[in-house]
């Protein structure tokens, strides 16, 4: 069964980075909001760079508005081959239309991507576009080979210019 991207991305007129996952989990489906799932280290990681607290939705709303800070998946549908939320199971992908919203968004300078997975989904329509790409590090609890605080290193470094 095909899946669709159903919540749009957060993006705000300012925003200057687009962190881009592949697609939302299933408790992210469920939740209604970007890395959903309570193992997942992607909001910690943004609490500890940012100092600010983020246990509801409007509070990580308010940190990604406050910082410049963009959400959204690379994929828009697909099919997952098991009933769970790995990248490994995500196969026949759409990819989202990039040149619409960065056209859109003008002011986004750099795409983040939180792992392997929305990069390649990224890539296979929109490598040629001309603006800074970064790999991070998966914050899945599925992606447990590199330790927390390694990650936070790595996201305090792409995001550093995010600092107010």
């Amino acid at each position: 069964m095909t899946e669709h991207h159903t919540f749009e991305p957060l993006i705000f007129s300012d925003s200057k980075v687009l962190i881009l996952g592949s697609f939302p989990s299933i408790k992210s489906f469920e939740e209604g909001f970007y890395y959903a799932h309570p193992r997942n280290q992607f909001w910690s990681i943004l609490a500890a760079i940012y100092k600010e607290p983020v246990q509801t939705k409007e509070e990580k709303i308010a940190l990604c508005k406050k910082h410049n800070i963009a959400l959204f998946d690379s994929a828009s549908s697909l099919q997952r081959e098991a009933k769970n939320s790995s990248d490994t199971n995500l196969k026949n992908i759409t990819v989202n239309n990039f040149e619409i919203l960065l056209a859109k968004y003008p002011n986004i300078q750099t795409i983040l991507f939180t792992g392997k997975k929305a990069e390649q989904i990224f890539n296979k329509e929109y490598k040629h576009l001309q603006i800074k790409k970064v790999l991070l590090p998966s914050t899945s609890p599925a992606y447990a080979s590199m330790k927390f605080e390694e990650k936070l290193v790595k996201y305090k470094e792409a995001l550093s210019h995010t600092f107010k």
